[in-house]
């Protein structure tokens, strides 16, 4: 298939709305969670309002799955395994890497959703970039683990090596739900295809995605 052609309605597009959805009721479980470490009021009901958005994602996601006549919950089954080890291996033990993880760990899996989504058809592209995209909650974890790196520089250290084992742990899990779906497959193919000069770019956008956002937090990359 072209790098080119759009991706339309088959096995690879219900897997990769499958595992968006598990992916965000995960996120919905894990933000609930992670607003009771808030310092305070207003900080828990920011991480509440962005708990009670990846419902709304979620809603959208399982809407389109029943759309084209996949079971919601058939869909995302394959992908639990995988996505519960990455978060049993990843809990925050505070209110800072909680956020870390919210930004750090789980942007780097949406850039590369971003890049698949470019590749498929309507109304499956403007789905998977707008359940994806959302600057108010970014902005506001940016803020508060800026403010506490510039309170106390030290935490940049730590927060810094936090990041690192999130995206480790996250390209390990992200391997083993690609092998273990042939479907999505489909998906990552032209990258690869293209040579491996076109995967290495792939890589370099993800990184470079990735250094952005430690450097947003105020980090060491």
């Amino acid at each position: 298939m072209s790098a080119d052609q759009p991706v339309g309605v088959g096995p690879s597009v219900a897997d990769l709305l499958g595992v968006l959805s598990y992916g965000a009721l995960v996120a919905f479980d894990n933000l609930s969670v992670d607003a009771r470490l808030a310092p305070d009021l207003r900080r828990r009901a920011a991480l509440s309002e962005m708990a009670a958005a990846e419902l709304v994602h979620y809603r959208r996601l399982a809407d389109r799955l029943t759309e084209l006549g996949a079971d919601p919950v058939e869909a995302m089954t394959p992908f639990v395994a995988s996505l519960d080890a990455y978060h049993e291996s990843t809990r925050p033990r505070d209110w800072l890497e909680g956020l870390v993880k919210a930004y750090v760990g789980d942007g780097i899996a949406d850039d590369f959703y971003r890049e698949v989504a470019a590749r498929l058809a309507e109304p499956d592209r403007t789905l998977v970039l707008e359940v994806l995209h959302d600057d108010r909650h970014t902005g506001f974890a940016v803020a508060e683990v800026r403010a506490a790196v510039e309170v106390d520089p030290t935490l940049a250290g730590r927060l810094g090596l936090w990041a690192r084992r999130l995206v480790a742990e996250a390209v390990t899990q992200a391997q083993l739900v690609v092998a273990a779906r042939p479907a999505l497959v489909a998906l990552v193919e032209p990258f690869e295809s293209s040579g491996p000069a076109g995967l290495a770019a792939l890589i370099d956008r993800l990184t470079a995605g990735h250094t952005a956002r430690l450097n947003a937090l105020g980090l060491k990359t």
